[in-house]
């Protein structure tokens, strides 16, 4: 347990900030895992509207570094590579 009152104060700003940085990551994973299920349906479409709203969230949380930058950018080729792959596939 911490023992100055700096210290406490960070404890409780470290506990904040994980809980915020968990969510976060939390929404992203489900997010994906929405665009993967409509790419699986064959809803190209719709996977490239859940594209944008990926993108959006991913890049907002490496711009507040609760992922690297370099991952957001990973997550977003790797998504759209798939979309890509999908709709050649569909037409």
């Amino acid at each position: 347990m911490p023992h100055s009152a700096s210290a406490k104060k960070r404890l409780l700003q470290n506990l904040r900030n994980r809980e915020r940085n968990r969510a976060t990551k939390s929404e992203i994973k489900g997010q994906i895992r929405k665009l993967l299920e409509a790419i699986r349906g064959g809803d190209v479409p719709g996977a490239k509207e859940h594209l944008k709203a990926v993108a959006r969230k991913v890049d907002r949380a490496a711009s507040a570094k609760t992922i690297h930058p370099n991952r957001a950018a990973r997550i977003k080729s790797r998504l759209s590579a798939r979309i890509l792959a999908a709709s050649k596939v569909a037409t």
